[in-house]
């Protein structure tokens, strides 16, 4: 998957937004609070996966626990390029589930996500 088209999947889902974090991170929030994020290059991915996710993709060496956030169950895909973007795809869409049923539900109301 290119930076590209991580951009436009991310920014597609509903509430998404974009903004530069960190000196150079690309970062996905929805109602301000982090979903994905990138290097400025786009070389690596890190997102939160579901408990199970975690465990299959880190012992696979699909990804590796994220630096820092790991223990929330965040993970990093080292080379976005090589990954496939089907499923990198979906594990975008997830992640920004898993975010967004945490956020209050005024909050996801005024989103559209209620």
């Amino acid at each position: 998957m290119t930076k590209d088209e991580l951009h436009d999947v991310a920014m597609a889902l509903p509430g998404a937004t974009f903004d530069v974090k960190w000196g150079a991170d690309h970062v996905y929030s929805v109602g301000g609070k982090m979903f994905a994020a990138t290097d400025i290059a786009g070389t690596n991915l890190g997102f939160k996966a579901t408990d199970i996710a975690f465990e299959v993709l880190t012992e696979t060496g699909k990804a590796m626990p994220s630096k820092y956030l790991a223990r929330a169950k965040w993970v990093t895909i080292e080379d976005l390029a090589a990954a496939d973007a089907a499923e990198v795809a979906d594990w975008v869409a997830t992640s920004h589930r898993l975010v967004s049923e945490k956020l209050p539900k005024k909050t996801r109301a005024a989103l559209g996500l209620a």
